[in-house]
């Protein structure tokens, strides 16, 4: 059972996915924002993260998700980490720049998800 991180400041969505990648078979582990989410990923070791560009850590906080993903690709010990960003704007270039391992645009048909993340995944 493939092991999926959900980083993203919209709680409701967090639940939401949450129950549909269970229900799909996935182990999920969420995340809250103001923690450390580098030493999260070091310590569960997830398959794919699935991380929101925008995370609203405080008022200034703009595009946190994708200085995350540039640590994540910058620390050898989980540079491989899978990651799959999402936003409600399209920042698949900026994502692909960033080394991201896909990009999904909200809003997104639950199929969607799953199939990008098996893609990633294989």
């Amino acid at each position: 059972m493939a092991k999926v991180m959900l980083i993203d400041d919209d709680y409701i969505v967090v639940d939401l996915l949450k129950t549909l990648l269970e229900m799909e078979g996935f182990d999920v582990i969420t995340h809250s924002v103001g923690e450390d989410i580098i030493r999260s990923i070091r310590n569960h070791e997830p398959d794919v993260v699935l991380m929101d560009v925008y995370l609203r850590t405080s008022p200034d906080d703009d595009k946190v998700g994708l200085k995350l993903l540039a640590q994540i690709r910058e620390d050898p010990d989980i540079s491989k980490t899978r990651v799959i960003m999402s936003s409600g704007l399209d920042f698949r270039a900026a994502s692909e720049q960033a080394k991201a391992d896909g990009f999904i645009q909200k809003p997104y048909m639950p199929e969607d998800l799953i199939k990008m993340i098996e893609q990633v995944l294989s």
